[in-house]
């Protein structure tokens, strides 16, 4: 018994590293704190545990077919050449299956929401899969790859309301331009390889020193659009604006520790300090909405 609980475990551990789970935070925040801006406050239960899986569901499902999808590309570059379809400890097959589960579970989630997340989510779908293929063909791969990540707020707001409107959208956009700022301050570390290769990012389009300041540029856009959500809503006051310009410094320290001849540390920026961005988020909205 305990070696088929030790297979379990290994095997749940295995899925964990492949999907990264431990990134789920980072549209977390904004997808719950637009689902309580448009509750009003927190929703019946079963409708935040329904957003929950559809939004788990999505993201589980999105990074694991990536992993098949870039996998020959992986296997090229020696920074993912360790991932585990790379080296053969995991296979495509059994992959896709689960990543057909996860996106089947969002589907069901968004049924059991109402018809507009239902019939809307292909779309969702469409994105999550097409963005691994993105690089191969354009350097505009970091928007799509925000844009994907910008379903969760706005799906989280048509869960609630059933119809789109300001907010949400505004939160998007600034969902969309952090996630695509800190993807190419990430996407530097691979100039040499992607240029190499054949494969499209603003840093290979552009050279990373120019990267680094459209990046920048995204995430002065990020604040701008986190501003005027909070101008925009009702329920936002004081305590998220502490949270907003919190935000902005977190943004800033990137630039400090990452620079065109340093990048040892670009996963600390592009990871660790938006962890704890989506967090600020997260804790100062939810606290400014229930207080």
């Amino acid at each position: 018994m305990s070696t088929v609980l030790t297979k379990i475990y290994n095997k749940i551990k295995d899925y964990g590293k492949l999907v990264m789970f431990s990134h789920t935070i980072f549209s977390l925040g904004f997808a719950l704190v637009s689902m309580l801006l448009a509750a009003n406050g927190f929703p019946k239960f079963s409708i935040l545990f329904w957003i929950l899986i559809c939004f788990l569901g999505a993201r589980t499902g999105a990074n694991a077919i990536n992993r098949v999808i870039d996998a020959e590309i992986d296997a090229r570059n020696p920074r993912t050449a360790n991932r585990q379809v790379p080296k053969g400890e995991m296979k495509k097959k059994e992959i896709i299956i689960f990543t057909l589960i996860c996106f089947l579970i969002m589907l069901f989630g968004a049924y059991k929401l109402n018809f507009i997340c239902l019939i809307l989510s292909p779309i969702a779908l469409f994105l999550m899969i097409i963005y691994s293929y993105c690089k191969r063909f354009t350097f505009l791969c970091h928007l799509v790859l925000g844009v994907t990540c910008a379903c969760a707020p706005v799906g989280a707001w048509l869960a609630i309301t059933g119809e789109i409107s300001l907010i949400p959208l505004v939160m998007g956009a600034a969902n969309t331009l952090w996630v695509a700022g800190f993807d190419i301050i990430y996407g530097s570390q691979d100039y040499e390889f992607d240029k190499a290769n054949n494969l499209h990012s603003i840093p290979v389009q552009f050279g990373v020193k120019n990267a680094l300041r459209i990046a920048m540029s995204f995430h002065v856009l990020t604040v701008m659009f986190l501003i005027a959500l909070g101008l925009l809503s009702g329920e936002l006051g004081i305590i998220y604006f502490i949270g907003v310009f919190i935000i902005s410094i977190l943004l800033a320290v990137q630039y400090k520790i990452v620079s065109p001849t340093n990048l040892t540390n670009v996963n600390i920026a592009s990871y660790s300090v938006n962890q704890l961005v989506s967090l600020t988020f997260l804790a100062f909205g939810l606290l400014d909405i229930i207080m």
